[in-house]
This record gives C-alpha cells, structure tokens and sequence, in this order.
C-alpha cells in the first residue's frame, strides 16, 4: 500500500540496495543537520510491515524532527533465516554511508525496534562492532525485545504465560515458525530439553532468574530440571546464534555496544530478557536507560 500524505512529513517509499524501505523526512527547514532513526518492525519475522507500523514511524518523526527509516525487511518462511538480520543489516549499512544526502548528521544515527525488530536491532549493532569504515551507530532503542532462545521459564514467562497477545506457548510456536522448524519440538524447548548441560553452565552467568530483581519474581517456582534430548538440540542450533540470541555474544563485543534504551513490559513474557540484557550491558559499561511500563502489554 502507498504511503498516506501527512502534513508535517514526506514519505517517500525507496530501495537500499534492493532492500523496501519507507523514509519520513519532516517538512519544515531545518539549521543543521537531523538525528536519524533506522526502525525494524516486530512480528517475530513473520508478521508485520511497513504499513503496520506507519504510525509509529511518523510519530517519532515528527516529535523528534528526525530523519526515519522503516525498514521493509523478508519474510519467514517465504524467505528463509537469517534473511531478515541480512536485509537489516544491508539496509543499515546503505543508509549510515548515504545520511547526509537525506539531510541526517551521520554521527547521530540510531537504530530501533519492538520485540524481534529490537532483536535485529540489536543483532546489526553487534554485527557493526568492528566496521571501521562506516560511522558508528550512536544509540539502539530496544523495545520489548527478545535477546534469548534458551530459557522458557523465567520469572515473566511463569507469570505471563496465557496472557494475550503474546503467550509463553505462542513465542516458541512463532520462533519454531520463523526458523522453518518441526513444531513437534515446541514442548521439548518449553521445557528446556534443547539446552546441553553444557551450555547451561556456561552461560548461567548471563540466563539465570537469580539476576532477576526479586520485586519481578512475585510467586515464581524454579522448574523441575528436565531432561536433555540430543535431537531437539541438533534441529535448533539456530537458537544458540546471536542473530536469534544476542544476549550470548561475547563481552568483547557487548562492551562495544553503543548507548542503549530498553523499555519493558509488566504483563509480557519478553520483560525478563530486557532485564537481563540491561544487566549484561550494564556489566560491560554501557551507558542504559530502562523505561518499565507497570500496566504494559507486549
């Protein structure tokens, strides 16, 4: 669908390098060069566009005179993972070089996203860490996002497990979906049967409702362990990426990371992988703002 005309913005539907995106230039002059904001949809990968998150885009593009893109990124399973990390990242990369010629201070870009689209977010910044040649990414803004596959059964997936819209059992139904997997592994990953012992400890000091604070841990039962099925492991290795989970990159990469906004939800299974990930970056020295909505919903 065309973009709808608005008064105090031009929008304008272009490619960057092949890749749809939808940018929101304000109308009124301006002295210096604007802020730009790269946004990456939600909808786990599959659900979503442009369009439906057009009035957001604007939004932020009007009351923060910035410069937006809105990136129209593949999607699963028409076209298959990581194709949707890769047309974020290409479409971020194609915009950092080509800033000034929309009007955009190239040292004053940002990216943004709900829910997987604060994982792509996420993912492109992490991806970016060593790129010398381009101008580095100033912020991320992460909303709501999902930043681990591994651990099902944190405080906030027990307390919100059958809330609407998005239930502990639909994420892993949607992830399955995205990555083009069996559903018939959906219980063993609930359970946490994917995850080697090893892997565990090893990154027990990242994925552990022991970082929680304990006012999110109101009636929370720590699971009884389950046990480890090889081949659930085996079909979803995807999951222990940090394209699907950037919580798992290496500190040398998180402590590289640029300024960051997290912004959780109560009632959402997805509010204790923005806590966790505050932490991390916090333990890295990396500056964080959290905004936590008491009444929010994913």
């Amino acid at each position: 669908l065309p973009a709808c005309r608005d008064s105090k913005l031009f929008i304008r539907d272009l490619h960057f390098d092949e890749v749809p995106v939808r940018i929101y230039l304000p109308r009124e002059p301006s002295a210096s060069k604007r802020r730009g904001v790269i946004f990456f949809h939600g909808g786990c990968g599959i659900f979503g566009s442009i369009r439906s998150h057009e009035r957001i885009c604007r939004s932020i593009a009007t009351n923060s005179d910035s410069v937006v893109v809105s990136v129209g990124y593949r999607l699963s399973p028409e076209h298959k993972y990581p194709a949707q990390t890769l047309d974020c990242l290409t479409a971020t990369l194609h915009f950092l070089k080509a800033a000034e010629n929309y009007g955009v201070d190239p040292e004053r870009v940002i990216v943004c996203g709900d829910s997987a689209g604060g994982t792509f977010a996420t993912s492109v910044c992490q991806e970016l860490v060593n790129r010398r040649e381009i101008p580095k990414i100033r912020a991320q803004v992460l909303i709501y996002p999902l930043v681990q596959a591994l651990n099902f059964n944190l405080p906030s997936y027990q307390q919100n497990a059958f809330i609407p819209f998005l239930s502990r059992e639909r994420t892993v139904h949607f992830i399955l979906k995205y990555l083009q997997k069996d559903y018939s592994l959906k219980e063993a990953i609930l359970a946490g049967s994917h995850v080697p012992e090893s892997i565990t400890l090893k990154y027990r000091k990242w994925i552990n409702p022991d970082l929680i604070p304990e006012t999110f841990k109101l009636g929370y039962k720590p699971p009884l362990p389950s046990p480890f099925l090889p081949q659930a492991y085996g079909e979803t290795k995807e999951l222990f990426g940090t394209r699907v989970s950037p919580l798992l990159a290496e500190d040398a990469v998180v402590c590289c990371l640029p300024d960051t906004c997290i912004i959780t939800c109560e009632h959402d299974v997805l509010r204790d992988d923005g806590l966790l990930y505050k932490k991390r970056l916090e333990d890295n020295k990396v500056k964080v703002t959290w905004h936590h909505m008491k009444e929010g919903f994913h």
